[in-house]
């Protein structure tokens, strides 16, 4: 039986491939959550407006999403999106990093749907006599959302959207599929050209384990200086 060789894991060629796929990884977590929040609250926003075909609008796009495997998400963008586009620009757009482009559209629109019902939540739980004092006040349901109950409802959804945070995290490994060379790919391509698929996976592990677990303890820090108040 092959001892554990801890030195693939500081030095050489496979150490620099399992770096680079645990910074990608990273990448894809940041520059998602980026995108994902913004569209979160617009979705939250509209499944709240008091156009019906407004709320039309985010209940579509809600379920659309989460009713459909993030896989089936990234494979679409990757493999289904790209046909119904002109080929000179699928042609520009596949000399370039499409992979990790189709990764994050899948990512955003999955996570931002899941954090869209949090925050909803968050600004179903003030009391709707606010909404009411607001608009008698002369705000319109944008300026009352914006100065009044957002403030409020995202200081709850903070913990849920901690959560969510930790989820798209690992989500992330989902991103193999189409050829990202994440952290998952990168584990596997170690494993493929040096058979020590222990050592690589075990970095793997412990490179989610890591940051998962940096997640929850910013969870843990925030709800123990920012305790949910009962009204």
């Amino acid at each position: 039986m092959n001892s554990f060789d801890v030195s693939l894991l500081l030095s050489g060629q496979y150490h620099d491939w399992l770096v680079s796929g645990f910074a990608l990884s990273i990448k894809l977590a940041l520059i998602t959550l980026v995108f994902a929040l913004p569209l979160a609250l617009l979705v939250a926003v509209l499944r709240l407006a008091p156009l019906a075909m407004l709320r039309a609008v985010g209940v579509v796009f809600v379920e659309a999403i989460r009713n459909v495997p993030l896989l089936a998400h990234m494979l679409f963008w990757y493999f289904g999106a790209p046909e119904v586009l002109p080929e000179a620009l699928k042609l520009w757009l596949y000399e370039r990093n499409f992979e990790a482009a189709s990764a994050v559209i899948a990512l955003v629109l999955y996570t931002a749907a899941y954090m869209s019902e949090d925050i909803r939540s968050g600004i179903r739980s003030i009391p709707k006599e606010q909404m009411e004092a607001s608009r008698a006040l002369g705000f319109s349901f944008l300026g009352a959302m914006r100065l009044v109950i957002l403030p409020q409802a995202l200081r709850l959804t903070v913990p849920p959207l901690i959560s969510q945070t930790l989820s798209l995290w690992k989500n992330t490994s989902i991103a193999m599929v189409i050829g990202v060379a994440e952290l998952m790919y990168q584990a596997q391509q170690v494993e493929s050209a040096s058979f020590r698929g222990f050592e690589s996976f075990a970095f793997a592990t412990g490179a989610y384990l890591m940051i998962s677990l940096a997640i929850t303890g910013a969870s843990a820090w925030y709800h123990h200086h920012h305790p949910v108040r009962s009204a």
